[in-house]
């Protein structure tokens, strides 16, 4: 190890889908000797009840203004553009003279890592000569789409009557794989909301093109999962440094002082536990679907209803996680015979669970991840941003589930006929189900040597402290 200490501010942008990778990111720096301040808004630093408490991690929350109740947006670009710019600036004020009293105090940082679309931050330390680094909390894959969409290839994106190839990958891809936000003509619920994110995205990648030396993006993936698309931008120094998932689902070996947040999953860090493993000890192996949608994403009343119906006419025990806001008026009563509605579940233990034979999930990165690093294949049910390619690689590349298929109805609905389609293909002992499960059981195994000591990843993690020290 480099004689000087690594002391690495980290900036997650700040919902429980970035925290929580990063969470697992700060654990593997200080495995690695870093000390890590861990930096977002105060109404996210209070909505996580276990907070770790590891030595060499400290938290310096700041304020964005709505420290009590969190932005409520409603989908308004407006009032989410007046949002951001606030955000913005008390967060660069913060961080500004957080490194600046660092400094004085004779303990500077010697590197800032922030998420996605906390271009901001990467300014703040431009203009501190901090060196800096983005924490890209998605695929590679979806990296080198937004890159590419900003750099002569949006015309070729936006059409829907071409197969999109796009420089170093060789996956062919359509309009249904690409993030939702590039695609001008989405006319969904969410489309003031992709207006913003491609408006956010393009000044990510802007930032970059005005680095003069490679930023250094680190991925959330690992270097068997996706070697082409860490290569696929010649200019820019992308390195693998994932799966970032907690290590219960990776059977790593860490010194017990680092344990006391290593288990956690994907929730642990915002909720309490319950009785589902009690529940899913008494199933057999592999005969159980387990339902997650994850902690943003309300479905219709209808399409819940499909869900429920596909089911139950395919006879296998489920797990599902029903949110609150979610409304399933229609066959309560008899899905409660056959399967568990719960509010909430530790994802890591029931993904970890022999029980398990398939995830029906909407294919979040983190949810993607823990899945894959379990061994367990999915059907993929993507709803929007990312988790339309990450459905195309679970499919098609990684070939470790299958998707449904969104043709089946023009108003957006999956029914439940194609729903339980998918689960029986998943579920079977044909030949197909096979295929599946033999493929997640050697991604999983990829998954856990990249992340062992001597592994890409581990090796890439010192590597990536051992340049900051020296341009510190």
């Amino acid at each position: 190890m480099p004689h000087r200490r690594h002391r690495i501010l980290l900036i997650p942008y700040p919902v429980q889908g970035h925290i929580n990778p990063t969470f697992q990111f700060a654990k593997r720096l200080i495995a690695l000797g870093a000390h890590v301040t861990l930096s977002t808004t105060i109404y996210m630093h209070n909505r996580i009840t276990n907070k770790p408490t590891l030595p060499n991690l400290s938290y310096l929350p700041f304020s964005d203004g709505y420290d009590d109740v969190g932005y409520k947006g409603n989908g308004n670009d407006v009032t989410y553009s007046l949002y951001a710019a606030e955000f913005n600036r008390r967060g660069s004020e913060f961080v500004t003279n957080l490194i600046l009293w660092n400094s004085q105090q004779g303990t500077p940082f010697t590197c800032l890592v922030h998420s996605i679309l906390l271009t901001w931050a990467a300014k703040v330390a431009r203009e501190l000569h901090l060196p800096t680094a983005l924490l890209w909390i998605q695929p590679a894959t979806v990296f080198d789409i937004i890159y590419h969409y900003f750099h002569g290839h949006s015309e070729l994106i936006k059409n829907p009557e071409c197969s999109i190839a796009l420089p170093g990958l060789s996956l062919l891809l359509s309009q249904r794989d690409l993030p939702s936000f590039l695609l001008e003509s989405d006319l969904s619920a969410y489309s003031n909301y992709n207006s913003l994110m491609l408006t956010f995205f393009e000044e990510q990648i802007k930032d970059l093109d005005v680095e003069k030396n490679p930023t250094t993006i680190l991925v959330n993936s690992f270097e068997a999962l996706e070697p082409e698309a860490l290569r696929s931008v010649e200019k820019l120094n992308m390195i693998s440094i994932g799966p970032l998932v907690p290590s219960a689902f990776l059977d790593v070996k860490e010194p017990t002082k680092y344990n006391s947040f290593g288990g956690q999953s994907q929730t642990h860090i915002f909720q309490p536990s319950n009785d589902c493993v009690e529940w899913l000890d008494s199933k057999k192996e592999m005969s159980v679907i387990y339902i997650s949608f994850g902690s943003l994403i309300v479905l219709s009343k209808v399409q819940m209803e499909e869900i429920a119906r596909a089911l139950l006419d395919c006879g296998f025990s489920f797990l599902w996680v029903i949110k609150e806001k979610e409304e399933l008026l229609s066959y309560r009563e008899e899905l409660e015979k056959k399967g568990k509605i719960v509010k909430w579940c530790s994802q890591v233990e029931v993904l970890s669970h022999s029980s398990l034979g398939c995830f029906l999930t909407h294919c979040g990165w983190n949810s993607s991840l823990e899945s894959l690093v379990s061994g367990v294949p999915m059907v993929a049910f993507p709803r929007r941003m990312d988790q339309m390619t990450n459905a195309k690689l679970i499919e098609d590349v990684w070939k470790i589930g299958v998707r449904v298929d969104y043709k089946v109805d023009e108003y957006g609905i999956v029914r439940g006929d194609e729903i339980k389609k998918c689960l029986e293909v998943v579920m079977g002992s044909g030949e197909k189900g096979e295929e599946l499960r033999r493929n997640a059981i050697e991604w999983k195994n990829l998954a856990r040597e990249a992340v062992k000591e001597y592994g890409s990843s581990h090796k890439n993690l010192r590597g990536f402290l051992d340049d900051t020290i020296a341009r510190s």
